[in-house]
């Protein structure tokens, strides 16, 4: 099981400035899907993220087609014809404990903020975890280009 990053659906969407490693994550997506190597989770975080890099692009002629690219993919995953599942998470108390707390990381949401750990990065890490947590037998890696996030998947 891999949970997909925000830097991998950037890459893509082909989202401006976000995008360098289109090639790579292509590659990689279609090396998977022959593989069969691991079913492949998008956290809400990472759509939640995406769609702000999207709406803070400049030019208003890439936010509408990138807009329009994530709202296919996003119809793709409810319809089920897409190369991975969302990750139903439950955003309640117990959800935010665990971010506040930083989970499994071994440091809390404060002390990542000063080490430059993002929040969007800590909560796919929860959403990871908490997905393991409510499941048996499975491992769950996080697909990224980041490396400080990569540092903890």
């Amino acid at each position: 099981m891999e949970f997909v990053d925000t830097s991998i659906l950037c890459n893509l969407l082909e989202v401006p400035g976000k995008s360098q490693d289109r090639e790579k994550a292509i590659a990689e997506l279609k090396r998977k899907r022959e593989l069969r190597e691991a079913d492949l989770l998008l956290p809400v975080t990472a759509i939640i993220e995406t769609g702000n890099h999207i709406a803070q692009l400049s030019d208003g002629y890439y936010r509408r087609l990138c807009a329009e690219r994530l709202s296919g993919v996003l119809v793709t995953v409810i319809e089920g014809t897409a190369p991975w599942a969302l990750n139903e998470v439950e955003w309640n108390a117990a959800h935010l404990r665990a971010l506040v707390d930083g989970w499994s990381t071994g440091a809390s949401l404060i002390e990542h903020a000063c080490n430059r750990l993002g929040c969007g990065d800590l909560n796919i890490l929860v959403e990871r975890d908490r997905y393991l947590a409510r499941t048996s037998g499975v491992t769950a890696a996080i697909w990224t280009l980041d490396e400080l996030l990569a540092s903890y998947a």
